[in-house]
């Protein structure tokens, strides 16, 4: 006779799995994330992921706004790497409008979205060691976030939410101190990673913790859409920038880290190994980094500059035109998408153009969703404890799930 059945007959009582509410919370930079969940004791039998409860919208408000003004709304869906989402919009705006940018404004886009995946990296990596209790491990790479995040700002005058990308150019272009800083940062960062490695890649309790633990194969990781570091966890070394290369990435030199196992402590491993990528690559672009203009001269998508008003009527009209009446650049009729590499994987944009001001429709295929979605599979038979591990090795960032 089963435990459970016997029990129940010796005191009478009828014994049941509970249902528990883990959240809605919001778990240190992660979002608002609720799952429920059937315990039978502290093991899991079954679990139920909810999204929903940020409410952004922001598909929606895309179709209400020009398509320069939705980069201050795509930054707002990852925010602790909002160069790449507002470069990725820009990317997908340009396709559809069929414009070229210039070399210097292709690498210093490369160069801030590399300095944003080590941004975004570290703090997924140090939040998901603060998760399990490893505090003093987050801290090692704190100074380099904080480095980085003075950089962007030096760029674009913010540090969370930047809007630095526009359609055929930047906001601003980055000055000397800017790219003397991004290259500094990015040669003493792997020193400051091998130190961070020898804290936790021997350590007995991270490795109970991590190893074997929410196990992916490479068909499951297929089957559930995943892409980023959690697919190259589990074997699959597909990257955007190899596969299906954007800005200049088939001309600088990089590796693609892959695991075996697919589990908690690759998913780790594989974020260490992509920012020393991500810094090789910000040093190979500092050093191809030439002066020349950042914008296509093309002046309907971008404000003419300020000296060119005064004894140029074409800029004169065209600043008038957009500042006055706010008139975006209208594109033809059409579709087109868009994907890059996002630090939690494949970001992708889908634009159709009804050939107005705004787009008709506005779709983001985000990387978080993908991987919430398939939390019940990884953690199905595991621990409460082990809930916790594995939702911070996903790097789940809310703002992405209901867009």
């Amino acid at each position: 006779m089963a435990t459970e059945e016997k029990i129940a007959e010796d005191t009478g009582h009828r014994i049941e799995n509970m249902w528990l509410n883990f959240g809605p919370q919001h778990p240190s930079a992660h979002g608002t994330l609720h799952l429920i969940i059937e315990v039978d004791g502290e093991r899991i039998v079954s679990s139920i992921p909810h999204i929903g409860y940020l409410h952004c919208g922001f598909e929606k408000l895309g179709e209400h706004r020009s398509y320069n003004q939705f980069t201050a709304i795509a930054d707002r869906m990852n925010y602790l790497s909002p160069m790449c989402n507002d470069i990725g919009w820009s990317l997908a705006s340009e396709k559809l409008f069929d414009v070229e940018i210039t070399e210097r404004c292709a690498l210093i886009r490369m160069i801030v979205m590399e300095l944003s995946r080590i941004a975004d990296h570290m703090f997924a990596t140090g939040m998901q060691a603060v998760d399990i209790g490893a505090f003093t491990w987050f801290l090692y790479g704190w100074r380099h976030r904080e480095e980085i995040y003075d950089i962007l700002e030096r760029c674009c005058g913010q540090r969370l939410t930047t809007s630095y990308s526009r359609i055929g150019g930047l906001m601003r272009d980055m000055d000397d101190t800017a790219v003397e800083m991004a290259l500094d940062t990015a040669r003493r960062l792997p020193k400051t990673l091998d130190d961070m490695e020898g804290l936790l890649k021997r350590n007995r309790i991270w490795i109970d913790r991590t190893c074997d633990v929410g196990s992916f194969t490479t068909e499951q990781a297929l089957n559930w859409g995943y892409t980023g570091p959690c697919l190259r966890a589990a074997g699959v070394p597909y990257d955007v920038r190899k596969d299906e290369p954007y800005l200049l990435y088939n001309e600088v030199d990089f590796d693609i880290p892959i695991g075996e196992h697919g589990d908690v402590f690759d998913r780790w491993n594989v974020r260490m190994e992509e920012m020393r990528q991500s810094a090789r690559i910000v040093q190979q672009c500092c050093e191809k980094l030439e002066p020349g203009p950042i914008n296509t001269p093309d002046n309907r998508f971008h404000l003419p500059p300020r000296e060119r008003l005064y004894d140029n009527i074409e800029s004169m009209i065209m600043h008038f035109k957009q500042v006055m009446f706010g008139h975006g650049t209208r594109p033809p009729k059409g579709e087109v998408y868009c994907r890059t590499e996002a630090p939690n994987g494949e970001l992708g944009f889908y634009i159709v153009s009804d050939g107005t001001d705004n787009p008709y429709r506005v779709h983001v295929r985000s990387p978080s969703l993908m991987q919430f979605s398939a939390i019940p599979e990884q953690i199905n038979g595991r621990m409460i404890s082990d809930v916790v591990a594995i939702m911070g090795s996903l790097n789940i960032i809310a703002g992405e799930l209901d867009r």
